[in-house]
Formats: C-alpha cells, sequence, structure tokens
C-alpha cells in the first residue's frame, strides 16, 4: 500500500539541482514560494538546529507541514518560475507586487503594411510592444501622433496594394495608402513604420538625423509635398524634445526605485527613465509588511515580479539597498535585452540624488495613499483621467440613474459634478416616456441619455467631459448606443457597478478596479450615491402625487358611491381633475364643487414645482 511522503523523509531526500520549493500549512495552503541554486542546501537551512532567524521566519518554520519542489536547468529559470507562482498562489510570507492599473502598451502589428494599436496585454504573436506607458492617456496621444504625422494605416483590411481607391484617411492625410500601390508602396510604407518604431525606441535623434536627410533629398527631387511631410514630422520631434524638462548626464535607459515605509505599510515609486529623460512613474502599495523588515529582500522580491512579467528590460537599474539576488537578476535581464544590464545601489553622485527625487515622491505617494487629508481636487481629477484614459480633465462630470419600483412610475435623474463639487443648479429630472408599466433600465437609459444630448446638440451648449452612469455593462451599453447615433461615440461614458465597485469603461473589455482607498473610487461614489439619491427622491414624489391625484375619496365629503357618480360621467379621472366648477355643480353641489377645483388647483401647483428642473424637449 502505497503512502505519502512524511516531511522529515522529503528533507531527506532533496535534490540538489536548481528549482523552487513551496511551503504549505497542515491545511495545504501555500505559505511560501522560494527559488535555489541547491535545493537540498536552501530548504535545509529552515530546519536546522542552532540556526539565528528573525521572528518572520520562526513564525513560518513553525508552521511548514509539507514542502512541494520543482526542477529546473537553472537557476535563470528557477527565478522565473518563482516570480510565476507567486503571482498565482499569492503566498502570505512572500512579497506580493500589487498594482491596480493596467498600463497600456502600443503594439506595431505583424502583418503586410503593420499597424500601430493600443494593447492591453502582451502576447507572443511576433508582433512588438512598446511600453508600458505612464500615464496612460500617453499612449493615445502618442497613438494620435503616429496616425497623424507618420501616416500608418489604422483599417483592418488585407492590404495588397490592389485597391481601385483609397479611402477617406488617405484623404484627410491620415495614412499613406499602401491599399493602393500607385500612391505608396509597401516599401515606402515600411519605411514609415521604421520611423515609428524608432520613435517608440525613444531614438529621437537618429530619427531627427533620417527626417533631414528625406527632407533635403525630397526638396532636391522636388517632391515638395514630401518635404513638408518630413518637415512636419521634424517639428513633431522639436516639440516632444522641449517638452521633456527632466534631464540626467547618462544617456542610458533606466528603471529608478525608492520606496518609504511606516509601520506595515509602505509605498513603492518608479520612474522610467528613456534616453536621459524621465517619460514617467508607476506606484504600488502594500499595506501587510511584516516585521522584521529587511529592504534588501523586498527590494529583491519586488523587482523579480516586476521584471519576470514584462518582455523590456533597461540598460541600468537604481535601487535604494543591494539584495542577495541581483548578480542573478542582471544576468536574467541582459538575457531579456540583448545587451548588459547593470543593477546598481549608488551610495553618491547625481543617481544616489535621484533615487533621493523618487523616494520624496514615494513618501507623497504614501501620504496622498494612507494619511486622512482632503486630497488635492486637481489631483483627484488627474488620476480619474488617467485611470478611465480620459482625453482631457473630467472637469464636468454628468451623471445617470434610474428609479421604479416594478416598471411603476419610472423616471430619471441627472446631477453635475463640475470640479470635484456637486452643482445643484444644474441638476436635471426626467419623466422616462417608452417605458410604460415595466421595469427595463436599459430602454431607460437610453431614451433618457439620448434627450439628454440631442437638447445640447440643439442647443449648441457645451457636453461633459465624463458621462457616468450608475450601474452595469447593460446600463453603460445602451447609454453608449445612445450616443453613437447622435454621432457622439467619441463622448467619454463610464459606469460603475453597485456591489463589486468596479468601473466599466466604454471602448474597453476589462473593467478599471480601483483601490478602495482610493480618492479618485471616492469621488465616483460620491457622484452616484447622490445621482441614486436624486432619483429615488423624485420617484417617491412621483408617486405621491399619483397616489394622491387618484383617490377622490381623499376630498373631504367624497365617499365611494359620489366618486362613482363622478367616474360615470366623466369617464376618468383625468377629466374630473380637469372640470371646472360650472361642469361639477350639477352633480356634486356647489360646496363639493369648490372642494374638487380646489384639491386638484392644489396638486397642479404641486406638479410644477417639483418639474421646474425636469428635462424636456
Amino acid at each position: 500500500m502505497n503512502r505519502d511522503m512524511t516531511l522529515s523523509e522529503k528533507l531527506a531526500n532533496l535534490p540538489t539541482q536548481p528549482g523552487c520549493y513551496i511551503y504549505r500549512d497542515e491545511r495545504n495552503k501555500i505559505l511560501y514560494v522560494g527559488k535555489a541554486k541547491n535545493l537540498r542546501n536552501r530548504v535545509r537551512q529552515y530546519f536546522q538546529s542552532g540556526r539565528s532567524a528573525d521572528a518572520k521566519t520562526n513564525e513560518l518554520v513553525s508552521r511548514i507541514h509539507d514542502v512541494e519542489l520543482f526542477v529546473t536547468d537553472n537557476e535563470i529559470e528557477a527565478l522565473a518560475l518563482e516570480s510565476n507562482l507567486i503571482k498565482k498562489h499569492k503566498p502570505p510570507f512572500n512579497v506580493l507586487l500589487k498594482d491596480d492599473k493596467q498600463y497600456p502598451h502600443i503594439k506595431i502589428t505583424n502583418e503586410s503594411a503593420p499597424r500601430a494599436v493600443i494593447a492591453r496585454r502582451v502576447v507572443k504573436d511576433g508582433s512588438r510592444y512598446y511600453g508600458p506607458f505612464l500615464p496612460p492617456s500617453l499612449a493615445w496621444q502618442t497613438l494620435d501622433l503616429i496616425n497623424r504625422h507618420f501616416q500608418l494605416r489604422t483599417c483592418t483590411m488585407e492590404i495588397d496594394g490592389r485597391a481601385a481607391r483609397p479611402c477617406l484617411e488617405y484623404h484627410i492625410k491620415r495614412c499613406l495608402g499602401p491599399c493602393v500601390k500607385e500612391l505608396c508602396t509597401l516599401d515606402q510604407y515600411d519605411e514609415a513604420v521604421r520611423d515609428v518604431e524608432l520613435l517608440l525606441d525613444g531614438k529621437t535623434a537618429d530619427l531627427e538625423a533620417a527626417l533631414r536627410q528625406r527632407m533635403q533629398r525630397a526638396s532636391d527631387e522636388l517632391r515638395f509635398e514630401a518635404a513638408a511631410r518630413y518637415r512636419d514630422q521634424l517639428k513633431t520631434m522639436s516639440r516632444l524634445g522641449e517638452q521633456q524638462k527632466m534631464m540626467t548626464v547618462s544617456d542610458e535607459d533606466a528603471d529608478i526605485f525608492g520606496y518609504y515605509r511606516e509601520e506595515q505599510r509602505l509605498a513603492l515609486a518608479l520612474f522610467t527613465m528613456r534616453e536621459g529623460k524621465i517619460m514617467g512613474k508607476r506606484e504600488f502599495y502594500w499595506e501587510d509588511i511584516r516585521d522584521p523588515f529587511d529592504p534588501g529582500l523586498f527590494i529583491g522580491q519586488a523587482l523579480k515580479q516586476y521584471y519576470t512579467a514584462g518582455d523590456y528590460a533597461p540598460g541600468e537599474v537604481h535601487v535604494p539597498v543591494d539584495f542577495e539576488d541581483r548578480e542573478l537578476l542582471e544576468e536574467y535581464l541582459s538575457t531579456k535585452r540583448g545587451r548588459r544590464v547593470h543593477i546598481i545601489a549608488p551610495q553618491r553622485g547625481v543617481k544616489r540624488d535621484l533615487i533621493d527625487l523618487v523616494e520624496k515622491n514615494a513618501r507623497l505617494n504614501f501620504d496622498q495613499r494612507f494619511r486622512i487629508q482632503r486630497p488635492d481636487m486637481q489631483k483627484v481629477l488627474e488620476e480619474l483621467r488617467e485611470a478611465l484614459e480620459l482625453p482631457e480633465l473630467p472637469e464636468r462630470i454628468e451623471s445617470f440613474d434610474i428609479s421604479n419600483i416594478q416598471g411603476d412610475e419610472n423616471v430619471a435623474s441627472m446631477v453635475v459634478c463640475e470640479d470635484g463639487a456637486m452643482k445643484k443648479s444644474d441638476y436635471r429630472k426626467f419623466k422616462v416616456r417608452s417605458v410604460e408599466g415595466r421595469a427595463d433600465d436599459f430602454q431607460s437609459m437610453y431614451e433618457v441619455v439620448g434627450r439628454r444630448y440631442l437638447r445640447l446638440l440643439r442647443e449648441e451648449k457645451p457636453l461633459p467631459n465624463l458621462v457616468l452612469i450608475d450601474g452595469g455593462k447593460g446600463q453603460l451599453a445602451a447609454a453608449a448606443r445612445a450616443l453613437r447615433e447622435l454621432g457622439l461615440e467619441a463622448l467619454p461614458a463610464a459606469a460603475i457597478a453597485k456591489r463589486e465597485e468596479l468601473l466599466f469603461v466604454k471602448g474597453r473589455a476589462e473593467p478599471v478596479r480601483l483601490d478602495h482607498h482610493s480618492p479618485v473610487l471616492h469621488l465616483i461614489q460620491m457622484i452616484r450615491d447622490e445621482t441614486h439619491r436624486f432619483a429615488v427622491s423624485y420617484h417617491r414624489k412621483r408617486r405621491a402625487m399619483r397616489d394622491f391625484k387618484s383617490d377622490l375619496t381623499s376630498i373631504p365629503g367624497v365617499g365611494e358611491k359620489l366618486k362613482a357618480r363622478l367616474l360615470r360621467n366623466f369617464g376618468s379621472l383625468k377629466r374630473v381633475s380637469e372640470a371646472s366648477f360650472v361642469e361639477l355643480k350639477p352633480f356634486v353641489g356647489e360646496r363639493q364643487a369648490a372642494r374638487i377645483v380646489e384639491h386638484f388647483a392644489a396638486l397642479r401647483a404641486a406638479e410644477a414645482a417639483t418639474s421646474d428642473d425636469e428635462e424636456s424637449d
């Protein structure tokens, strides 16, 4: 009869090859993932008597019930496997690199006449990926620059040069027209693709030199339209250079890390430098750092997870402290980059000054994330713009919600947030017209959003920077359909789901998950809650007025018999409510006719008061 090996038996038969080890507790839950050049030596170190270890390691060893092994061919393979296992299982005794944001890349597709597109996932499909872009809006700005100045195609048709005529994109100078051989050959188009790749690689000096040569050659050959295009591209390169203010003495691509920690909370900051220019930044946060804290162990584990997840390696990595596997990670990154990568922990000079700068930013990030303080609303709006990849700052947000009870009294609300503050004077109410006697939030949202922006277009009033929907994918799709039919497909829209607090963004497949401490999420929740409150308030008023209006017996002196007589003679409650004193008098007498007229007059006044800000068209 076979039986499982005990932990002591496994420890006695450990292999000497490189690989990864997984420690599990008595419930088979994974506690820790590690890697080793020699599994036998590394794993046995944890269980040696008389060893000196910190409290964290002692706690880990006391909970180990089993060990699982993965043998690899070399230590570099073990490093990559360790990172993948940590990300998959999230062991409590490992440092977990957490980042809620999904940063976009620009992808140069692997096809005839390649395209430049935004990609959120890097896959091995033969395409070239550039990024990640920090902030995310920079990816869309760069893509717009590529399409406008380098004129790569945006269509998905198969390019063979046999098309009879080009599309509109060619005529508005947004495409070189490779679909028509007489307009642009594939060799000419590939030259533009190589220019784009130089731009995305950060090799602007090489690109500028090539563009100047082509501009001069085109001018000498009297091809003035081509020379003008090269001139415009050169101007674009110059503007990009002027926008970059932060410079350093090195021309090497580098990633610079720094951190700030208090107790169990920590903020890690990364500055990305390309050709000596600070191009972007990224932040990571922890709330569960265990004591005692080992800076070298922390930095080493964080870097291994960060670099094994992507496909890019810079020439240099600057870190605040040295760590155990630095040389091994250097070898791994050098293999990935195709040339030598250096990981350094500078103690003085310009590079140490840069780490100090990153650590100042890490402390600022820490304060904004964890300290109780009122956030700078301008910064919150900037972060919202980055999170949703909006083309401009969301200074005006219009938010919609639907309210009904089983299809009864379908109404909607719209509230407005300007510069982070609610603007009640611009609130609007809607009576839903296309849905009666049934609950259909999707159709109701389609109607209300369509009515709102059709009116703004007719009156030539400015549009908001963001349309926010209280709901999920279905409500967002209905709102997007209404915007699309009005020619407003470019107007940004997002929806926030009530339970998961996920943000669904129009045009994006994956939802955005904001951290529950984020001021951006708090702003969105505040707008959503105010929209819901306003919708429910209006719905209650509508129901109260309906109940008041439908019950004639609430009028003093009107009983069931008199109510039946009025309905029999006037045919409906609506006609009774519109009847004059003279028309009512023959059926109920002077005194009762006066009461009925006063009742409905008061009701109409109350209804008018609640409809002063109702949207109509």
